[in-house]
């Protein structure tokens, strides 16, 4: 089948797409010379721009912004694990009422940026007299928008598996709950996780957005930091040390994505050699009884 969808490439294609690569990564290469230069010779990586990394004070600020960043990372993942699998569970019912209603809540918070549902949560609740933290405000933004993307990313998953997963559940006699939870979501999940985790980078990444609501996350301190005229507005080194900060966390997520990855493939290797196993010991035991 891939032999009729696509020709392979001959001798002489390769080393056109060689080429093309090698230009390809030539050009990257020389834009970020290109900006190095510039910063270098703007002066942002003289020591004057760099030095309120050595004082204790900033330190424990910028672990402090830290920690709000993965608080909020934290508790919107969370929420918004449970509210996809509730909206999911809910866009998957046999009643037509929960279909729609389900439906609409999930379109309705996809469909509005996360910017803007902080701005609502922020500004707009305590002109209805409900007041509102940053933190909350970005939480909630978060669990909103993030759930409503998982949750189609829950419902794609369990309708993506065979039908006869759930057909043989039911003539085993199991409920729609059974069904759902004993059999079509352990197997769903395991084909969602990188999804699953790529979100989550992303809801970890919309954290930065909590600065526009005040809240001192990691892009909040690195603005506050980079206004400071006595370490000479260092506003591009302070970015650049956030942004570090936030590839390291975007790793890690990664790993732990390549880790459950990993120990999945290798708990179906187990499962397979156990099933291999054991029609071994069937098909000896029949054949002595025989």
């Amino acid at each position: 089948m891939s032999n009729v969808l696509f020709d392979i490439p001959g001798p002489r294609a390769r080393m056109r797409y060689r080429l093309f690569a090698v230009i390809g990564i030539l050009v990257v290469a020389a834009v970020l010379a290109f900006i190095v230069y510039r910063f270098y010779d703007s002066g942002q990586f003289t020591a004057r721009r760099w030095e309120w990394l050595e004082y204790a004070q900033v330190q424990r600020d910028l672990a402090n912004a830290l920690l709000f960043t993965l608080k909020a990372f934290a508790l919107g993942a969370v929420l918004a694990l449970i509210f996809g699998a509730v909206f999911a569970a809910g866009r998957l019912s046999d009643h037509a009422w929960v279909r729609g209603i389900s439906t609409f809540i999930v379109e309705l918070f996809r469909a509005i940026p996360l910017l803007i549902l902080m701005f609502l949560f922020f500004f707009g609740l305590p002109a209805l007299g409900i007041q509102m933290s940053s933190f909350m405000a970005v939480v909630l933004g978060l669990t909103l928008y993030n759930g409503s993307v998982l949750a189609e990313v829950f419902r794609a998953g369990i309708q993506a598996l065979p039908k006869g997963q759930s057909e043989a559940a039911y003539a085993l006699g199991m409920g729609k709950t059974q069904v759902m939870t004993l059999v079509l979501i352990p197997q769903a999940i395991r084909s969602m996780l990188p999804t699953i985790i790529s979100q989550l980078v992303v809801l970890l990444k919309d954290t930065a957005l909590g600065f526009v609501v005040t809240y001192q996350e990691l892009l909040y301190y690195a603005r506050y930091i980079g206004t400071q005229g006595q370490f000479g507005r260092p506003i591009v080194p302070s970015t650049l040390v956030v942004a570090a900060i936030y590839i390291v966390l975007c790793l890690l997520l990664t790993a732990l994505a390549t880790y459950l990855e990993r120990r999945n493939r290798r708990s179906k290797k187990h499962l397979a050699g156990t099933d291999t196993k054991a029609e071994e010991i069937a098909l000896e035991a029949d054949l002595k009884a025989g």
